[in-house]
């Protein structure tokens, strides 16, 4: 097999694998695609060669071990970052090995490399008084700053997804009577969302300001096109900074929009709304994906310990009475 064969499967593992057999969403596609530049970038600089003299015996079990290593280290990513890049080596290598046998040793050792454990953090969230400081941070006497305002109070409200928010279009908002926002989500799950009145209000106004047509993004960039992902966050930090001036908890605190999702669903939770009902407000798969939130939050936590009555007995503690017991007790 000659080198100009991996380019040519890498283009077929996209046309064909992703688009047409797996009917892959576009999210899906573009981490595909951004894992691919990323390795193929790393391979050049170490193999001195460019990605279209690349063959399949070069990137090998070594090198993606040593990519790994490389977006760690000097990229930052974290562990489930890492995990993320790794799964979609492994889709491409899966698909190398099922039309091309001859490299099914090579695309085994890829496949057997094992993810990384990492552990969980705690959900990070803002509570009512610091979401009311975001909302209230962008100049709503300007054009963007309107639009920022809009898209915070989406975010809090809704809890969308970063990729859900700035894909929104003007067909996605349905106003009068049962106000509710379409998205799809994760899985190529549509779901509703539904708004409050003053939400609805500001949403139809700012539609009605701009005059958008049904196909145009509802929260456009100065040249009309959709938001991008490093735009939005932007667009948080930079809120984020004017927030905590009035609201000092929030000095020093990295708030992504993913975190104003979070906190969307700890103000329901808080408010007495079921873990089911959460889940399909926000999109997730299962329920038990939204228990993260009950761990989260120390408030309920206290609350749920306020509620439990001492014991009568003097606290104390066990001790065995056999040297046996008394050893495995204190290993």
């Amino acid at each position: 097999m000659t080198a100009s064969t991996f380019p040519a499967l890498l283009q077929r593992f996209f046309t064909e694998r992703l688009a047409i057999q797996m009917n892959a969403s576009p999210n899906t596609v573009a981490g595909y695609r951004d894992t691919f530049r990323l390795l193929l970038r790393y391979a050049e600089r170490r193999l001195g060669r460019p990605p279209t003299r690349l063959a399949v015996e070069d990137i090998d079990a070594d090198l993606v071990t040593d990519f790994l290593v490389h977006i760690e280290t000097e990229r930052q990513n974290g562990a489930r970052s890492r995990n993320t890049r790794l799964a979609a080596i492994r889709s491409f290598f899966r698909f190398v090995a099922m039309n091309e046998p001859a490299y099914l040793l090579h695309c085994q050792r890829i496949l057997t490399m094992p993810s990384k454990r990492h552990v969980k953090q705690a959900v990070t969230f803002l509570d009512s008084e610091e979401m009311e400081a975001f909302l209230a941070a962008p100049d709503r006497t300007t054009w963007v700053g309107r639009r920022d305002h809009l898209v915070l109070l989406v975010a809090l409200q809704a809890g969308l997804r970063a990729s859900e928010l700035i894909g929104l279009r003007r067909r996605d908002v349905v106003l009068g009577a049962g106000a509710h926002i379409r998205c799809e989500g994760k899985g190529r799950k549509e779901r509703c969302t539904p708004l409050r009145r003053e939400t609805a209000r500001l949403l139809e106004a700012w539609i009605r300001e701009r005059n958008v047509r049904e196909e145009e993004p509802l929260f456009p960039t100065l040249r009309g096109d959709h938001l991008s992902r490093d735009a939005l966050e932007r667009l948080v930090r930079r809120h984020g900074e004017t927030a905590a001036r009035s609201r000092p908890s929030l000095a020093g605190r990295k708030v992504s929009p993913h975190v104003l999702r979070h906190s969307t669903a700890m103000e329901l939770l808080r408010h007495g709304v079921d873990q089911s009902v959460i889940a399909l407000w926000l999109g997730h798969e299962s329920v038990e994906t939204t228990q993260i939130y009950l761990h989260a939050d120390l408030k309920m936590k206290e609350t749920a310990l306020a509620r439990i009555a001492a014991p009568e007995q003097p606290p104390g503690r066990y001790r065995p009475d056999d040297q046996l017991l008394a050893f495995l007790e204190a290993l």
